[in-house]
Parts: structure tokens; C-alpha cells; sequence
């Protein structure tokens, strides 16, 4: 499993503006990770490229 120092993380773009609401993606290359940009040493949720591909697929188009 990558490191979270060692990823390369961008803020979604369905984050909201107002600051108050900001995910951050990484993608690795087995894996996808999904954090709070305000916690970026806390907790982060990993997941199966498929299923964060299924899950963005499912909003519609940003």
C-alpha cells in the first residue's frame, strides 16, 4: 500500500467552493484513496479503482 506522503493528491472537483466541503483523490496502481483536504494526516478511505470509477460514473457529469 502507497504512503499518503508518497501519492500525489488533487482536489476533487465536486468539492464545493466555500471551503467547508473539500475531498481530495490519489490514485495509485492498485488503489484510489479519499481524505479530508483540512485532515490531511487523518484518516483516508481506500478503495478499488472500479469502484471509485463506478461511484464518480454515478454522479452524472460535474
Amino acid at each position: 500500500m502507497a504512503f499518503s506522503s508518497e501519492l500525489h493528491w488533487f482536489k476533487s472537483s465536486y468539492s464545493g467552493g466555500s471551503g467547508t466541503e473539500c475531498v481530495e483523490c490519489a490514485h495509485a496502481d492498485d488503489d484510489t484513496f479519499i481524505r479530508d483536504s483540512k485532515r490531511t494526516e487523518g484518516p483516508m478511505v481506500r478503495v478499488h479503482p472500479e469502484t471509485w470509477r463506478a461511484f464518480t460514473c454515478s454522479l452524472g457529469p460535474n
